[in-house]
């Protein structure tokens, strides 16, 4: 688990006092619910900041690591072995792969096997494309094969992978525009039970049970409009998490990339009802 950063703590800062003074001034006003839905909002920002940055980041990763064996695919079909390629890209720019092809390079100037480094790299990374192509160079550089061969195919491998996953967030744009309408219409209809046909029925029924009218004498009186409001609200809270998820899943290939369409379903989910609730209460 990392730790927190300055700006989880500023956040996290921020909300605290926002609820605080809702709880202190603002209790009994319309927009107490709105006010802290805005804190959860700020409390939860710098943690979906820090989720995109990590993807941004392997991503990039993954770009580099092509870039990286297209130029050791040069150095090898030239002649020169593959520990000498290694340690000549160390000098070289490979974005948020610099540091790591550095510290890889390093450890082959100072007689470490490749085999071995490219372990140690591959542990340091920690990105399952980069594992399984370091697999294969460090199985092909054991066995003695034609090793320009392998790394040209791990280049190519890993430069189909990447344009499948563009095609794939192409296609699946259209999915995603269409998750996020059919949300859209979700919450719309569940605001307008919550905010009229509920109070109007809990009203009539009421009323009738009160009045002793014949079928309705069964009905409790204790029916609370608050506690259908928060049943509503949390079906639209894990509805909102939910199709986020399922969302970035179809689109991306994998859960992680949902959080951010989960973040902002729930954002726009709890900004909405509470909004909404107090400007019709």
């Amino acid at each position: 688990m990392k730790k927190l950063t300055t700006r989880h703590w500023i956040g996290i800062g921020i909300a605290i006092a926002v609820a605080l003074g809702a709880f202190l001034f603002l209790s009994q006003s319309k927009i107490f619910y709105f006010l802290l839905g805005i804190a959860f909002v700020i409390a939860a920002l710098p943690f979906l900041v820090s989720v995109l940055i990590e993807v941004g980041r392997e991503k990039e990763k993954e770009e580099m690591f092509l870039e990286f064996s297209r130029n050791l695919v040069e150095s090898v079909r030239a002649g020169i072995p593959i520990s000498r390629g290694i340690a000549n890209l160390g000098g070289k720019d490979f974005g948020s792969l610099t540091p790591h092809i550095t510290k890889l390079a390093n450890q082959i100037k100072l007689g470490i096997p490749v085999r071995q480094a490219l372990g140690i790299f591959a542990d340091d990374i920690k990105n399952k494309i980069i594992s399984r192509s370091i697999v294969l160079i460090t199985e092909a550089e054991k066995s003695g094969g034609d090793i320009a061969l392998i790394l040209e195919s791990v280049a190519k491998s890993v430069a189909e992978v990447e344009d499948l996953k563009k095609e794939r967030r192409t296609g699946m744009y259209n999915l995603v525009v269409q998750g996020y309408i059919i949300f859209f219409i979700f919450i719309i209809i569940m605001l307008v039970m919550q905010l009229k046909f509920i109070p109007l029925i809990t009203s009539t029924l009421m009323a009738a049970g009160s009045g002793g009218a014949t079928g309705f004498a069964a009905v409790p009186e204790q029916i609370s409009i608050e506690k259908l409001n928060q049943l509503f609200f949390w079906l639209v809270m894990v509805q909102s998490l939910f199709a986020g998820l399922v969302v970035g899943k179809l689109s991306e290939g994998f859960i992680k990339a949902g959080i951010k369409h989960s973040f902002i379903l729930v954002t726009i989910s709890i900004l909405l009802t509470t909004g909404a609730g107090a400007i019709f209460k």
